[in-house]
């Protein structure tokens, strides 16, 4: 009778080990191998709260809702190389279209268009070059889009002013175009608005950390400026509006926030300068998939597609409507107001502006 159960028990622990390896090997199955959308991150992370973020939720978006199998690559380093090693293991795992967002990204896609030619690149805030600049090349396989960050930056500039503020900030992060065009939109956002109110003066220090990472030197100098009366920030590179936004809470003031709506990071932000990152990919890689790829060509997203904007649903102003935003908004859209970018002045000293007073701290 013992041996009888003992052979029965040995039948059941066999027949669940198998059941156990079966489970276990359909569930390695059910993980893809092979990922089609991949993204490689520039230095930041994809929960960067800012450009980063902005395009991996653009993926993700267009992914699931398409059922396509979707993948980050996070480079081991800053450099070309990396960014290139980071493009390879992409391609390993199947990728058949790369998203890359920064501008760093320029060099790397300008030598990985030609190495991976069955490959579609989507390049966000650039377009391929070498690495001294002199030869620019968008190949069919690559498509690079940019965004009027001018116009953005204009926007919170004008909303600003007009919402009452006469004392500004711009905490750039890099001196990159992206960085410079929204600092110089904001610039000229502020003038505009003091123009229409008869404003004397508006007085805007301007700075750029040199980095996208939150520190402590930064949250000090945006403390400092707290303190000598600067009422809201413009916080303009990534991880660094996050420290900005901690000196705003000590001082209980206001913040700015950039790329993507910063609102539920801190309640001193105000209003966040955003360009269409997420819309601008889900709109590209449905062009893809309809083999539709705008391959060769430099696509800039600006108030006529919606590739800028203010989240007004979630915006703090006090006295700045709907209907302010509305007007300015389609004036921009239609091209009523030139605004200077990178391309037309040298720094923000050289702004066209005569009522906003520019201190560039160094």
């Amino acid at each position: 009778m013992m041996k009888k159960a003992l052979s029965l028990l040995l039948v059941v622990l066999m027949i669940f080990g198998l059941t156990a390896c079966a489970s276990k090997e359909t569930a390695q199955t059910d993980q893809p191998t092979t990922y089609e959308i991949a993204m490689i991150t520039d230095i930041g992370t994809i929960d960067d709260k800012s450009f980063n973020q902005g395009t991996w939720e653009g993926i993700v978006a267009y992914a699931e809702k398409s059922k396509i199998t979707h993948k980050y690559y996070k480079p081991t380093e800053q450099s070309t190389d990396a960014y290139l090693a980071a493009i390879q293991l992409a391609v390993d795992g199947g990728a058949k279209v790369i998203v890359t967002p920064g501008y760093l990204f320029e060099e790397p896609i300008f030598k990985a268009q030609d190495l991976y030619p069955d490959v579609s690149f989507i390049l966000i805030d650039g377009n391929p070059h070498n690495a001294d600049y002199s030869v620019y090349r968008t190949a069919k396989n690559t498509v690079g889009i940019t965004f009027a960050e001018e116009q953005s930056g204009y926007l919170a500039g004008y909303a600003a002013v007009k919402d009452g503020y006469t004392k500004l900030g711009f905490m750039g992060g890099m001196a990159v175009p992206a960085v410079i065009r929204f600092g110089y939109g904001f610039v000229q956002g502020a003038e505009a608005a003091a123009k229409e109110m008869d404003i004397k003066s508006i007085d805007l220090k301007y700075h750029y950390t040199g980095g996208f990472d939150a520190t402590p030197e930064v949250q000090t100098l945006a403390a400092s400026w707290y303190a000598q009366g600067t009422e809201v920030i413009f916080g303009c590179g990534g991880a660094v509006g996050n420290s900005v936004m901690s000196a705003a809470e000590a001082a209980k003031t206001k913040v700015i926030g950039v790329d993507v709506n910063q609102s539920s990071e801190s309640d001193t932000v105000i209003t966040s300068a955003m360009k269409g990152l997420s819309s601008s990919v889900q709109s590209v890689l449905t062009d893809y998939y309809a083999k539709k790829f705008p391959g060769g060509q430099s696509l800039v997203y600006a108030a006529d597609k919606d590739g800028v904007q203010l989240p007004m649903d979630s915006s703090k102003f006090n006295t700045f409507t709907k209907t302010d935003y509305d007007k300015i908004y389609a004036e921009l859209a239609a091209g009523k107001i030139k605004i200077a970018n990178d391309k037309d002045a040298e720094d923000a000293t050289k702004l066209p502006v005569s009522i906003v007073k520019v201190t560039f701290v160094k």
